[in-house]
C-alpha cells in the first residue's frame, strides 16, 4: 500500500470540499479571491440549505474513512477541521438554524456593504462582474424572506426589539440614491472611471440600485416590521424558540471551539471578571486614585479631554497610532503581509448601531486593501481606547493575521481562507496582540493601559452575560445592569452590545477563551524553550497554523515546541 495514499486522498477531498464550499457560499469564495460558479452572491433559500446539508453528510462519510488512517500533524489537523466543518453544517441544519438567520447587526444590509467595500472595478471585466452580481441582490433578499417565512411557520419568533433594531439598521443604510450608496463604491474608487466600458457599467449599476435594490431593501425592512414584527416575542433567550436549547449548545461549542457547556463558560466569565478587576485596581493606583476603581473610571469616562473634538481629529489620531505600531512590528514578527491597510470612519448614520471599530480584511487576491473601520462618533471611542483597538483591528491583529493566513499556500484552501469560521482563534489572537502592546511599548500612560484592561473586562463580562441571557433566563435589564456595573463605557453603547448578544447568541463567547489560550501558549513556549525561545519565530508559527480550533492550535504548537527541542 502506498504510504502517502491517505494524505493524497485527504488532499483531494479537501479540494472537493473547497469547491463545494465555494459554490454554496460564493461570497466567501469572492473574499478568498476565487472565481465563482456564477454571479450569485448568497445562497440563502431553504432548498439551498437542504442541498448543502445532504452534500455535507456524504462528504463527511467519505472523510471519516480517511481520518482513521495514519496522517502527519498538519494532515490530521486538516482532517479534524474538515470533520468539524461538515458536522457543523449537518448539525445546524438539524436544528433549522437556516430558518432563523442573523438579522442584526450582521444582517443582509451589513453583508452587502461589506461586499461592496471589498470589491473593485479596476478593469472592464471586473466592472461587468460586479454589475452581474448586483443583479442577484433582489433574488437574495427574496430567498432570505422565504427562509424567514418558513421559520415563522415552524414557530421561530425573534425578540421584538431585535426586529426593531434590524429594521432601523436597514433603513439607516438605505441611501437617498445610488450616488450615495456604498454599492457604487467600486465604481467611485476605480482608476478607470472614465473608461467607456467601466462608465457604462456604472450607469447600469446606478439604475439597478435606484430602481431595484434600494426599493427591495425598503421592502425587506417593511417585511421585518409588518410581517415579522407582530409575532415578535418579549423574551430574549434563543432557548425560548423550538429546538432553542439544542441550538444554543451548538453555538457555544462552535464559537468557543471547545467542548464546553454554558455553565462552564459562565463560571469562567465570573472568574475572569474578578481577575481583570484586580488589574484595573493596580492601574487606578498608578494613575493616582489609590486603587479606587469607581473614582478613576468616572474620571476617564466623563472628562471631555478623552474624547476627540470632531471625527476628522479622531480619525487622524488613530491613523498616526497605526503607523507607530507598524514601525515596531518587524521587531516582533518575522513576516509581514504583502497587502496594505487603511483606516476609515464608519458613516455616522450607521455608527450608532455598530461597535467602536471592526476590521474588514483584504480579499485573498490582494485586489483591495484591508480596512480598519473606526466609529464615526468620537464619544463611542475615547482616546484611551485608541491604542488597544489599533493593535486588535489592524496590525498585528486582525488585518495582519488574516492577510498572512491567506498567504499560507501550503495549507488547503478551505483552511487558509477559513478565518470567519474560527472566531475564538481570530479574536483570541487579536486580544493577545492587545496585551503584546505592553511588550512593544505602545501604551504611553496608565489611561492607555486602562483602555486595554477595560476591553478585556468587556470580553469577560460577555461570557457571563451571553450565557446568562440564553442559558439562565436573564432579562435584558439584568444583563445590562451587570455590564454597566463593570464596563465603564456609555450606557447607550452597552445597550447596543447587549442587543448584539441577544441577536447573535454565542458569538460573544469566542474572545476571552481565545485570549487565554494564546497567552497560555506564550507562557508554555517560553518555559519549554528557555533561552532558545524566539518571539518572532513563535508568532510566525502561531499564524502559520492558520485559522483553527483552540484544541488543534494547542496540538500544532505542542508539535512545534517538541520539534524545536529536538532541533536543539
Amino acid at each position: 500500500m502506498n504510504q502517502n495514499a491517505p494524505a493524497q486522498a485527504l488532499a483531494a477531498l479537501a479540494e472537493q470540499y473547497w469547491d463545494f464550499e465555494s459554490f454554496e457560499s460564493p461570497f466567501s469564495a469572492l473574499l478568498a479571491g476565487e472565481k465563482t460558479h456564477d454571479a450569485t452572491l448568497f445562497r440563502e433559500s431553504p432548498a439551498d440549505y437542504d442541498r448543502k446539508a445532504a452534500t455535507a453528510a456524504t462528504l463527511l462519510q467519505t472523510l471519516n474513512g480517511i481520518a482513521d488512517q495514519p496522517l502527519d500533524a498538519q494532515d490530521m489537523a486538516t482532517a479534524k477541521l474538515m470533520q468539524r466543518e461538515l458536522r457543523k453544517i449537518v448539525d445546524f441544519h438539524e436544528v433549522k438554524a437556516h430558518l432563523r438567520p442573523s438579522l442584526y447587526p450582521a444582517g443582509p444590509d451589513f453583508n452587502l456593504r461589506y461586499w461592496a467595500n471589498s470589491a473593485h472595478a479596476n478593469s472592464s471585466e471586473a466592472a461587468r462582474q460586479y454589475l452581474d452580481r448586483l443583479a442577484t441582490v433582489t433574488a437574495f433578499l427574496g430567498d432570505l424572506r422565504a427562509s424567514l417565512e418558513a421559520g415563522r411557520e415552524f414557530g421561530f419568533r425573534y425578540p421584538s426589539f431585535v426586529l426593531e433594531r434590524a429594521t432601523a439598521a436597514v433603513r439607516a443604510g438605505i441611501a437617498p440614491s445610488a450616488a450615495d450608496s456604498p454599492l457604487m463604491g467600486p465604481f467611485q474608487r476605480s482608476p478607470l472611471g472614465e473608461s467607456p466600458a467601466v462608465r457604462e457599467a456604472a450607469v447600469q449599476a446606478a439604475g439597478l440600485i435606484d430602481n431595484k435594490i434600494l426599493p427591495a431593501l425598503s421592502d425587506y425592512a417593511t417585511f421585518l416590521e409588518q410581517d415579522l414584527g407582530p409575532s415578535g416575542r418579549d423574551s430574549i433567550a434563543c432557548a425560548d424558540d423550538p429546538l432553542g436549547e439544542e441550538y444554543y449548545e451548538l453555538l457555544v461549542r462552535n464559537f468557543t471551539s471547545l467542548d464546553a457547556e454554558a455553565d462552564e463558560i459562565h463560571q469562567l466569565g465570573l472568574d475572569e471578571v474578578e481577575r481583570v478587576h484586580a488589574d484595573i485596581e493596580s492601574v487606578a493606583t498608578e494613575a493616582g486614585f489609590n486603587g479606587d476603581v469607581a473614582a478613576y473610571q468616572q474620571y476617564v469616562t466623563q472628562d471631555p479631554a478623552f474624547v476627540s473634538p470632531d471625527p476628522a481629529t479622531h480619525l487622524q489620531a488613530v491613523q498616526v497610532i497605526c503607523k507607530e505600531i507598524d514601525l515596531l512590528v518587524p521587531s516582533f514578527f518575522s513576516q509581514v503581509p504583502r497587502i496594505t491597510y487603511g483606516v476609515r470612519l464608519i458613516p455616522e448614520a450607521l455608527s450608532d448601531s455598530m461597535p467602536p471599530a471592526y476590521a474588514q480584511p483584504s480579499p485573498a487576491d490582494n485586489s483591495a486593501p484591508g480596512v480598519f473601520w473606526l466609529s464615526g462618533i468620537p464619544a463611542k471611542c475615547p482616546t484611551w481606547f485608541y491604542r488597544s483597538l489599533a493593535l486588535h483591528e489592524a496590525w498585528p491583529g486582525h488585518l495582519m493575521q488574516i492577510a498572512l493566513m491567506q498567504e499560507q499556500m501550503d495549507l488547503p484552501k478551505f483552511r487558509r481562507n477559513g478565518a470567519l469560521k474560527y472566531t475564538a482563534c481570530i479574536e483570541g489572537w487579536a486580544m493577545y496582540c492587545e496585551s503584546l502592546g505592553t511588550e512593544m511599548g505602545i501604551y504611553q500612560s496608565p489611561h492607555d493601559h486602562f483602555g486595554r484592561l477595560l476591553g478585556e473586562m468587556w470580553r469577560a463580562v460577555r461570557l457571563v452575560v451571553d450565557t446568562g441571557i440564553h442559558a439562565r433566563n436573564w432579562s435584558r435589564q439584568k444583563a445590562l445592569q451587570y455590564a454597566v456595573e463593570r464596563v465603564a463605557i456609555p450606557v447607550e453603547t452597552l445597550e447596543a452590545e447587549i442587543d448584539r448578544y441577544i441577536a447573535l447568541p454565542g458569538q460573544a463567547l469566542a474572545y476571552q477563551p481565545g485570549n487565554l489560550k494564546f497567552r497560555e501558549l506564550r507562557r508554555r513556549a517560553e518555559s519549554r524553550l528557555g533561552d532558545q525561545f524566539d518571539v518572532r519565530q513563535f508568532h510566525n508559527q502561531l499564524i502559520s497554523c492558520g485559522p483553527v480550533t483552540l484544541p488543534i492550535l494547542d496540538q500544532l504548537m505542542e508539535h512545534w515546541m517538541a520539534t524545536q527541542g529536538e532541533a536543539a
